[in-house]
């Protein structure tokens, strides 16, 4: 197996990732098309079905639900059949789980699977970490054109197929809609800026709840740049776009809120989870996160006797988010027994039947056209269409930038974010100027 580049380990410590979803097109989308999904590996005969099973390691981020599913699907599957005994592990968040297959790749005991958060594929692609797919796809017409419109944006490097989508979703905002009614509020959600600063001024009671408890993550900021027509870095990838008017709107209208007391932002390393608690507690009345929180927060809704809504993230100039999520990538350097085995896993956990399950269990995007279109999913969207928030939203969704130091300028970013949030005399302007001077060192 190959040994790891050092410098990969420094990057590493700059991965700081969030969510999942799926965007505007994608480079060499068309190069495997047509064909069933799902009908490569031979199905056992009397002169294998004696053989063990070929044992593989996967390895995910993400726990509660999100945990659960995996363990799940992984059940599923090896159930399903003989021929491939897959062992799942969970490793934390994104960063964590980056981390540690990172390391492990250098020892030479990486994960036959695992996930990429979608902004790192590029990152361990062209690293040479994990394995070009495009022939394997192409051998077993597996249908690339059935995944949702957009999600195949973060699957290629170079033209070359290295992913293929699987726990998707875009940012949405969830509204405590107890809080709302009894703050007068439609309990629809606010539809732009506007209506989101007086949703967060009018829930807000000193002392005890703010509007919204937030975190200075990239993905959110992301989502408020794309809506003021504007984008994280230049179309080559080669400079970021930090230092221009429709970069800098969002941090200004943020701060604002915050110096009012209506918006609280969290800078620390545990910002995420504290932001969660806040919203859990009905110390916040508003809580942005991916879809994929779904059914985990109207559990604790359900439990802690308030009502839970979920609508578009607030539009300024437009509608605008960044898809995220993960995809599921094969490790580089396998036997050709191990890299079938893998290969047979990862087709069938992105099949439709799956794409249902994890969509289900979640809140997730169903990552199919035909699980997004079954019986299934329409009788769920009529029931609960919380569901179908994050599906209607895709309309308005871009991929994540496919640029191998992304998570470092994700890191420069947050830093100079959080220096505003703590330092008064930090402004967005001198903030930005100063993250689009490092941004663009990394990217040269």
């Amino acid at each position: 197996m190959k040994k790891l580049k050092p410098f990969i380990l420094v990057c590493a410590a700059a991965l700081s990732l969030a969510g999942c979803g799926g965007g505007s097109g994608g480079s060499g989308s068309e190069a495997v098309q047509g064909g069933e999904p799902g009908s490569a590996a031979p199905a056992p005969t009397a002169a294998n079905t004696d053989k063990k099973p070929v044992e593989i390691q996967y390895w995910y981020a993400n726990g509660d639900k999100i945990a659960e599913n995996n363990e799940n699907l992984v059940k599923q599957f090896n159930e399903s059949q003989s021929e491939v005994h897959v062992t799942a592990a969970f490793q934390g968040n994104y960063n964590d789980l980056h981390s540690k297959v990172q390391a492990a790749f250098a020892a030479g005991s990486a994960p036959e699977v695992t996930q990429n958060e979608i902004s790192t594929v590029a990152l361990f692609a062209r690293n040479g970490m994990t394995q070009d797919m495009t022939e394997l796809a192409k051998r077993d017409n597996v249908d690339l054109g059935d995944f949702v419109p957009g999600l195949m944006g973060n699957s290629y490097v170079d033209g070359k197929l290295y992913a293929l989508p699987y726990l998707r979703s875009t940012p949405i905002l969830y509204i405590n809609t107890t809080i709302a009614k009894e703050a007068g509020l439609d309990p629809a959600g606010p539809k732009n800026w506007k209506e989101f600063e007086e949703y967060a001024r009018k829930m807000t009671v000193p002392g005890k709840r703010v509007g919204m408890t937030m975190t200075n993550g990239l993905w959110f900021y992301e989502a408020l740049v794309i809506q003021s027509g504007g984008k994280l870095l230049s179309d080559d990838g080669t400079k970021t776009a930090f230092n221009t008017p429709e970069a800098i709107e969002p941090l200004k209208f943020w701060l604002k809120m915050k110096e009012e007391g209506i918006l609280k932002i969290l800078t620390t390393d545990d910002a995420g989870p504290q932001a969660r608690t806040d919203f859990q507690n009905q110390r916040s009345g508003m809580f942005f996160s991916s879809t994929a929180d779904l059914t985990k927060l109207m559990q604790i809704a359900e439990e802690s006797s308030f009502e839970l809504n979920n609508t578009f993230m607030p539009a300024n100039k437009s509608y605008g988010v960044p898809t995220g999520g993960c995809n599921l990538v094969m490790i580089s350097g396998l036997s050709e027994e191990k890299k079938e085995a893998a290969w047979k896993f990862i087709k069938w956990m992105t099949e439709k039947e799956q794409a249902i399950y994890a969509s289900s269990f979640t809140g997730y995007l169903p990552s199919r056209t035909s699980a997004l279109e079954s019986d299934e999913m329409k009788k769920l969207y009529a029931e609960k269409p919380q569901f179908k928030v994050a599906v209607d939203q895709l309309q308005y969704a871009v991929h994540r930038p496919m640029v191998t130091n992304f998570p470092e300028v994700q890191k420069i970013f947050e830093d100079q974010f959080a220096r505003t949030v703590v330092d008064s005399s930090v402004t967005p302007e001198k903030a930005m100027a100063e993250a689009a001077e490092k941004g663009d060192k990394v990217l040269k």
